[in-house]
């Protein structure tokens, strides 16, 4: 199936069914992983702000959430300059952190976030992303789970 949007023709890749049950299946990894602690959720704007949404209703237990926004594509093209936009607005010191993006790709802007985080001296760090593309990370992110 193909889709076009702002003059740009897409192939349909995953149905929002896959989609929907891969979020619920993570929703539910999340809860038996982090059962009687209280993760504090970041996500990554813009992107992540539907995947997050739609995550945190599969999530049970107790827990918290925050955005930041970082940007490093001009267009649809990664420029490599990470450049924070809003910045953590919250102290996650001796916190379980799960970062939410939508999609990783290069692994630029994750490693910066990363490094941002660890600064703040959380108790964890993992990444939850919906989708990864493995042929285009340029970073290793043990994180990812």
């Amino acid at each position: 199936m193909r889709i076009e949007i702002d003059h740009k023709i897409f192939d349909l890749m995953l149905e929002y069914e896959q989609i929907k049950k891969r979020i619920r299946l993570i929703g539910i990894q999340l809860n038996v992983d982090y059962e009687n602690r209280i993760p504090v959720f970041i996500g990554v704007l813009n992107g992540s702000f539907v995947f997050l949404a739609d995550l945190i209703k599969e999530v049970t237990i107790s827990s918290e959430v925050t955005f930041v926004k970082v940007s490093s594509y001009k267009g649809d093209k990664s420029t490599g300059n990470i450049k924070k936009e809003i910045g953590l607005q919250m102290d996650i010191k001796d916190r379980d952190v799960i970062i939410v993006e939508d999609i990783v790709d290069t692994g630029h802007t994750l490693s910066y976030l990363l490094d941002m985080i660890y600064k703040k001296k959380p108790a964890s760090v993992n990444v939850c992303t919906l989708l990864l593309k493995p042929k285009s990370l340029k970073k290793k992110i043990d994180e990812i789970c």
